[in-house]
């Protein structure tokens, strides 16, 4: 969106500019009234192709609806030199000489009081909370400024999709992604711009496959060019074996990732230093301190992840002793009275110094030999969407097998005593048991779960999606139904998907 004031917004600025522009916003924008809404369901076609999808815009000067995509409102704008035009899903304005969004004082006031009133009409109020953004997520908000809300009884976004032959692990995948709050605004909002052959780029195809679940569509959606691309691009998950979802999920991120990525010479304040959508929300700093055993001398380094994968009791790998009850555990109101393993267990485990042995012995910067030492992760910088994966399937050259342990993990997350920070405060003597509850920097809310049922050989993957803030659903494939919060949290658990709490909306 253009910064500086558009020189072609006067030609508009005639007459009854003012309530023409608030007749379009009540009527084919934010249809506040349920008179409207129907006004807009019958009234936003295309006039060319006939389509309601494909970014639909209105020309400012005339009532003519034509889509963005296919660049029927171009045709028309070069055609009647009817410059303007507002995009009917986010209301932003875009000028067809300048060819950009642009932004205009007394346009954007009209837009807020006419945004503010279809609120009011349906009895949704502005939500923020008193957090401090960081600069990188200013600009994920600066960028995602009227978000997609979703009230109680909506059910847009909820689309069930066919499986194609042993694909519910692509499935599962899509359904956690595409209720990823900033990934749905950033392709709802056609911000992609793509320079690879259309037909090649996952991007595009994610981009489409995103405006087919929020089209309001109820049949479930068959998914066939997103399985070709993925073939295409990731080709060790190529055919209709059934594949592991946790490998798929990292592999579209990283494709993802490539097609997106931002070649514009600016680095990004993530450990992957990119400014593509997919390093924004999903990428984190682990930081690695491998300390000396002989002088104590330690040596840092941090690393970008996607994901943390969490080892499970009943693993060949040891797990216990782990003390019940520490201050993680507390903290995340988690309880070791019924003897299970929860999530915070499993990330204590993960965070605690591990003794490398004399088999491993590192060379030592301060005493310029090879001695023993002690290694310990912390999480240096938490991703907005923080995805912990439990290590379910155990592959060794003896041993196959699948870990049924139960894991109870938390709807809502503290990531606060596995920090770098909370670390260096405690061996500092700083460190305080109690924590600022208006601090919700670490917090996180769980939106979905990846469930694995069956065996190692034959099993199946299914999904919980949080819709609206205590509504579950569980995607089955086609199959869409309601479940209960406590259907969420008795599941296995193979993935877990958290949503940092203060840049969560409805």
């Amino acid at each position: 969106m253009s910064p500086a004031g558009c020189p072609h917004v006067n030609s508009f600025k005639v007459d009854n500019w003012k309530q023409n522009l608030r007749v379009i916003y009540q009527c084919f924008v934010w249809s506040g009234s349920a008179e409207s809404r129907k006004r807009k369901a019958k009234s936003c076609l295309c006039h060319m192709c006939g389509a309601h999808l494909n970014r639909l815009h209105s020309c400012l000067y005339c009532v003519f609806f034509a889509c963005f995509a296919k660049k029927h409102i171009h045709e028309h704008a070069k055609s009647r030199r009817h410059n303007l035009a507002i995009d009917l899903l986010y209301g932003g304005i875009y000028c067809f000489m300048c060819q950009d969004y642009i932004y205009d004082k007394d346009m954007e006031q009209i837009a807020r009081e006419e945004q503010r009133k279809a609120w009011k009409m349906q009895g949704i109020g502005e939500k923020f909370s008193s957090w401090e953004p960081t600069k990188r997520e200013l600009e994920l908000l600066r960028h995602n400024p009227k978000r997609r809300r979703i009230t109680s009884n909506c059910t847009i976004g909820l689309r069930g999709l066919i499986n194609l032959g042993n694909t519910c692990f692509m499935n599962c995948i899509v359904q956690a992604l595409t209720h990823t709050p900033l990934l749905r605004d950033f392709f709802l909002s056609d911000r992609h711009k793509c320079e690879m052959q259309s037909n090649s780029c996952l991007v595009c195809e994610m981009s489409q496959l995103f405006q087919e679940f929020y089209s309001g569509h109820r049949s479930p959606h068959i998914p066939f060019r997103l399985l070709h691309l993925v073939w295409t691009h990731a080709r060790h998950l190529a055919g209709y074996e059934q594949q592991d979802a946790h490998e798929f999920l990292i592999a579209a991120l990283d494709v993802l990732h490539r097609h997106c990525k931002d070649d514009n010479g600016k680095k990004a304040n993530n450990p992957n230093h990119c400014n593509c959508i997919i390093d924004q929300i999903f990428t984190g700093g682990l930081q690695s301190d491998v300390t000396c055993q002989v002088c104590h001398g330690v040596s840092t380094t941090i690393d970008p992840f996607w994901d943390i994968s969490l080892d499970l009791p009943g693993s060949s790998t040891p797990f216990w002793p782990l003390s019940p009850g520490g201050d993680g555990a507390a903290l995340n109101g988690e309880s070791h009275t019924s003897g299970a393993t929860t999530l915070t267990d499993c990330l204590r485990r993960f965070t605690r110094p591990e003794h490398l042995g004399s088999s491993a012995k590192i060379k030592c910067s301060g005493c310029h030999s090879y001695q023993e030492s002690t290694k310990q992760l912390t999480m240096k910088k938490l991703p907005i969407v923080a995805c912990f994966h439990l290590k379910r399937f155990e592959h060794s050259a003896k041993l196959r097998r699948k870990i049924t342990t139960f894991v109870s993990f938390p709807l809502e997350l503290d990531m606060t005593p596995f920090m770098a920070s909370s670390k260096e405060s405690r061996m500092n003597g700083q460190y305080q048991q109690t924590v600022d509850p208006f601090n919700n920097d670490n917090k996180y809310s769980l939106f979905a779960v990846v469930n694995h049922q069956g065996t190692l050989e034959s099993g199946h993957y299914t999904t919980f999606i949080r819709q609206h803030k205590d509504q579950w659903f569980k995607c089955d494939d086609a199959i869409i139904t309601k479940a209960s919060i406590k259907d969420v949290l008795d599941s296995e658990g193979y993935l877990l998907f958290y949503h940092k709490q203060f840049l969560e909306y409805e």
